[in-house]
Order: structure tokens, then sequence, then C-alpha cells
């Protein structure tokens, strides 16, 4: 099934199983997909955001269940509270799978990691369809956050998105780029990966 997305300024693609069939305004592709389904979201259809930390955030963090939360708190555990905790495979793949989810809710479809030595984080990552772009160089610096506006460092933005490209993209409820920085990637609102719909908000 065609899906069209569309944003508040109606700008749009359609989305044929994992691949953009075609962009344009959302007036120009009801006119050439007249059965598809539309949606329609606030804000700002983007590429979607590459966070330059995944390695850190995804094997150098723990992100407690909410069911662990009056024990560990809600925020991600590194260093010596990592330590302490001495997660198990089983845990680092829970970690993991609750990591990514938050990185979806931030508007990532691509990563940028070291080798993940993990099977249980790189199954995590794989199953999710995100992106691994891997690194040529030392720590990028920043401070690892969720948030890649957060991290200090420039934003990485996944390629553009054109006819025949993965269905990959976020949208983000601000009125333009230039408000996405201030803002920040906490006001996206959907992530699609491989045409599918990976995080909506509620």
């Amino acid at each position: 099934m065609l899906t069209i997305h569309a944003d508040s300024r109606d700008r749009a693609l359609a989305v044929k199983g994992a691949s953009i069939a075609d962009a344009g305004s959302l007036e120009e592709l009801v006119a050439a997909y007249p059965s598809a389904r539309v949606r329609r979201w606030p804000g700002i259809l983007t590429p979607g955001l590459v966070n330059p930390h995944g390695t850190e955030l995804l094997e150098g963090a723990y992100h407690p269940d909410p069911r662990e939360a009056d024990e560990l708190g809600a925020e991600p555990l590194t260093g010596d509270a990592l330590t302490a905790l001495a997660p198990d495979d089983a845990r680092w793949g829970a970690s993991a799978r609750r990591g990514v989810q938050r990185m979806l809710a931030h508007g990532t479809v691509a990563v940028a990691c070291d080798e993940l030595r993990r099977r249980a984080v790189r199954d995590a990552v794989a199953r999710s369809g995100l992106a691994v772009v891997g690194r040529t160089g030392p720590h990028p610096g920043g401070v690892p956050s969720l948030d890649p506006y957060a991290c200090g460092l420039p934003v990485a933005f996944a390629p553009p998105r054109e006819r025949g490209s993965a269905a990959r993209f976020a949208v983000f409820d601000v009125p333009d780029e230039a408000a996405l920085p201030t803002r920040g990637a906490g006001t996206c609102v959907a992530t699609v990966i491989e045409g599918r719909l990976l995080y909506r908000r509620r």
C-alpha cells in the first residue's frame, strides 16, 4: 500500500514498501496517487538525524526499564554506576532496544558507531532498521546525548530523500528548519525507517 506523508507546509513523500516512490507537494502527490493513504503531520519533514554517539549510548550506557526507575532512576547509567550494575547479555539487549526507541523518539534514523562488540546490542540495532555509519577516526568528542542538538557537535542529517531512496525520515513539530536547533530533537513527532512508522508521538 502506498502512503503519502505530508508536513504542515504541504511538502510530501509518497512511500511504497521500504522506498520513496515520489516526492513533491501534497497536491501533486494526491493527484498522482489518488488511492494512497495520507498522513498529515505537524511541523517539517526532514531526512532524519544521525546520532554521532551510537557506541557510547548503546554499549557505554544502560537505559533503565521504567520498572527499574525507583532503583536506578530514568536516565542512562554510565561510568561507576554502570560498572556496579554489571548487566548480563539479556539486560544489555533490553537496554539497547530501549535506547534505540529513545533515539527514534528524537528523529534519529542512523547512528555513528565503532564496531559494536555485544551481540545483543548488534541484534537490537539490526532489528530496528537504524542505519549504522562507521567511524573513521577516534571518539567524536562532545557529550553523548539522545538529542544530537545537545551533544555540542555539528548536527548531521541523513542523505536527502529522493525517488527510489530508502524511506527513512523524521518529522519535527517546528515551523521551519531554522527553529529546529533551538527547539531540539525532542520536538520529533514521527520517525519512519524502511517505510515503517517506528515512532509516533502520542
